[in-house]
């Protein structure tokens, strides 16, 4: 019988892949205390070993996959915001104010 598909958070996998760096225990010895099949600490392990430099990558957010930030559409958002709440004080009849000044 066959055991469900498991899914493995990124801590346990990087405490598998470290302890297998190690070299403490054989493969095998890992795959019984762990739980896990050997041929899958040997992935872990390479990943680990791979992508080793990205941990002291002075640019975190430039990485693989991440999008760059544009700084120039959060700030018009913050300022359509502002002009929105500015607005809305005026039609409730709070005191005047901007509130771009808080």
């Amino acid at each position: 019988m066959r055991r469900p598909r498991r899914n493995h958070s990124p801590v346990f996998k990087a405490k598998v892949a470290l302890a297998a760096l190690k070299g403490e225990e054989t493969i095998a010895q890992l795959a019984s205390r762990f739980d896990v099949h050997p041929h899958q600490i040997t992935q872990w392990k390479t990943q680990l070993v791979a992508q080793a430099a990205d941990v002291f990558d002075a640019e975190p957010s430039r990485r693989e996959g991440a999008p760059p930030i544009d700084v120039k559409a959060f700030h018009a958002k913050i300022g359509q915001q502002a002009l929105e709440i500015d607005f809305l004080a005026g039609a409730l009849g709070q005191s005047p104010g901007s509130s771009a000044k808080r």
